[in-house]
């Protein structure tokens, strides 16, 4: 896909984060992003700020109806997007694994491993369809790699890394499915672990200058291969 072309993009967890640094970067170059996320205020900021075609609404893609009716309207508006980028995702507090709350370790999953999939299953027959269309599931150096304390998150990234993969070799040939490590940047859930050291690596900001180009020029020979954000 040339980087020129004008793409449509469904992007999660869009309200903080890498989410919103790369939906604001993406409208910048003129495409159209389609975004989920949970905070209802900075949604609201959203819309203000970037009027239509974009389109900004409360999703949590843990709820599978939340996220089909999501898929639905747009579907019934616009054509399968070119871009699926699956960022939503919570981290727990560090902790052992044994002393890891049951509904936060659940949550995580829920958010994390779920999510993906019910976005997954809501947006893919129409992109199938088509015939075209690449996935990025957003994985982690923690999705290939481990620390202590972050073992749910651990967990959770595995499963993506394994869940996009296996995925790939199911998609038609002209479409790509891509883990996505995105790097070590400054973010309210890297401070979360890492505290005030966070903030000797990139900004969002700065991540999202690099990272906006790479990702628009991934096409299908990029298929089935974990990859990492420059």
């Amino acid at each position: 896909m040339a980087t020129t072309s004008r793409r449509r993009i469904v992007l999660t967890g869009v309200t903080r984060g890498l989410g919103r640094t790369l939906a604001e970067r993406f409208i910048e170059l003129g495409h159209t992003v389609f975004g989920c996320g949970r905070s209802a205020a900075e949604l609201d900021k959203l819309r203000k700020r970037f009027g239509p075609p974009h389109d900004f609404i409360a999703v949590d893609v843990a709820q599978r109806d939340q996220v089909q009716a999501w898929a639905d309207r747009l579907l019934a508006e616009y054509e399968a997007p070119d871009l699926l980028l699956n960022n939503a995702a919570i981290i727990n507090a560090n902790a052992p694994l044994w002393q890891v709350p049951a509904d936060e370790f659940d949550r995580l999953i829920d958010i994390n491993i779920k999510g993906v999939v019910n976005v997954l299953r809501s947006f893919l027959p129409a992109m199938i369809a088509r015939g075209r269309g690449v996935i990025v599931n957003f994985s982690s150096g923690w999705g290939r790699s481990t620390s202590p304390e972050v073992a749910p998150y651990c967990a959770s990234k595995y499963a993506i890394e394994g869940l996009t993969l296996a995925l790939a070799q199911e998609l038609p040939e002209g479409m790509a499915a891509i883990p996505l490590n995105p790097g070590i940047i400054d973010t309210e859930m890297l401070r979360s672990c890492f505290g005030d050291e966070a903030g000797q690596y990139p900004s969002a900001v700065e991540w999202a200058k690099r990272a906006v180009p790479f990702i628009l020029k991934l096409g299908a020979v990029e298929n089935g291969k974990s990859l990492s954000a420059p």
